[in-house]
């Protein structure tokens, strides 16, 4: 029979695993064995099995009691346990390394001092992964580490309950996993909280005929009833608020344009799910006058002469929508300069970055307010 032992001493070894010992030397230092041994010479006594059942539920129950202070072994419920030496130190230490290597889960330091569990290298089942999770929580506590972060994709959804058991709170979900955090100091948690934006974007078009292109969409709130308005929409993840404006064009209308610049954003907050908004209204110049509408969002789309769309009561009552239409009036005009977009490298990060400000020089044909 296969038997996974720890062996601690030669008289352990005598005792658990006779036929073993005889090829192991006396006085070696405590480690985890897979030692395969016969039925006849290897008898697991009932009192060491039950040990090891002590051992473990010890090791669940001291993340819950936030233990782990003294000796691991005492902890883990079993006595007389020392290094070759005699001493306890050497043992205490060889505890931890066992403990990690054998309980704590696979997870990669951060720059804050945390970990980052490896979600891809997570326990098969509920048991061993709620086994492991208490074990790592002692054992990263023990070693002064901060926060935690555990990403658990759908398939293991059902591990969601555990976590939150030992204390884990929830951070943010997307569509293929949820995120939880654990902070193991007794001070204020330093976890970045979850993203606190959502960001939105209006394509302001305008052809040389002075007119603009609108919308009418399917559905919207009945302030908005039969009013025609900008193409808007949310910009995707890692998109650019530039090129965002732009697809969000194409997909309602079927027009293809390019980017001028960003000629003015509004901050908004308890939007939608006590989310801030931030929306940018871009001013972009059409490349195509074909529409094609988006007839799952869109009911109707044209090109609307630009003061007929500014009469529209909608615009005429609202303090910041006759804000806006003014600053792209001034735009046109060339009194006003948009915010366009540059790419530079930060030192601090080694990325390229988008920077967005206007350029007061002689050479921009697109501003002329200098």
């Amino acid at each position: 029979m296969e038997c996974g032992l720890v062996d601690t001493s030669a008289a352990a070894t005598a005792r658990l695993c006779p036929a073993a010992a005889g090829r192991r030397r006396a006085g070696s230092t405590a480690s985890f064995l897979n030692g395969a041994c016969s039925s006849r010479d290897c008898r697991v006594s009932a009192s060491y099995s039950y040990s090891i059942g002590r051992m473990l539920s010890g090791v669940r129950s001291a993340a819950r009691r936030k233990l782990f202070r003294g000796d691991p072994a005492e902890l883990l419920g079993i006595t007389n346990w020392s290094d070759s030496s005699g001493g306890t130190g050497g043992g205490q230490h060889h505890w931890w390394a066992a403990l990690e290597n054998n309980f704590v889960l696979e997870a990669a330091e951060d720059e804050y001092g945390g970990v980052v569990v490896d979600a891809d290298r997570l326990p098969a089942d509920k048991a061993a992964f709620e086994r492991s999770l208490a074990a790592s929580l002692s054992y990263w506590k023990s070693v002064g580490k901060k926060g935690v972060w555990l990403k658990l994709p759908v398939d293991r959804a059902e591990f969601v309950p555990l976590a939150v058991k030992e204390g884990f709170k929830y951070h943010h979900a997307e569509e293929a996993y949820v995120m939880l955090t654990y902070w193991i100091p007794d001070e204020p948690c330093l976890l970045p909280a979850n993203a606190s934006h959502q960001v939105g974007v209006g394509g302001f078009v305008i052809n040389d005929q002075m007119e603009v292109l609108v919308v009418q969409e399917k559905y919207c709130g009945s302030s908005l009833d039969g009013a025609w308005k900008l193409p808007t929409g949310f910009i995707l993840a890692s998109e650019e608020i530039y090129s965002g404006a732009i697809r969000e064009v194409k997909e309602e209308t079927g027009v293809d344009s390019e980017f001028v610049d960003v000629v003015a954003f509004r901050h908004a907050h308890n939007v939608a799910f006590q989310k801030s908004d931030l929306f940018f209204i871009c001013m972009l110049r059409p490349l195509s006058s074909e529409i094609k509408i988006d007839e799952t969002e869109i009911q109707a789309a044209k090109w609307m002469p630009l003061e007929e769309f500014v009469r529209q009561p909608f615009i005429q009552e609202d303090h910041m929508f006759q804000k806006v239409m003014d600053i792209c009036i001034q735009r046109l005009r060339k009194c006003y300069c948009g915010l366009m977009p540059h790419h530079v490298v930060s030192k601090f990060d080694g990325r390229t970055s988008t920077l967005y400000y206007n350029v007061a020089e002689p050479e921009d044909v697109n501003c002329s307010a200098a």
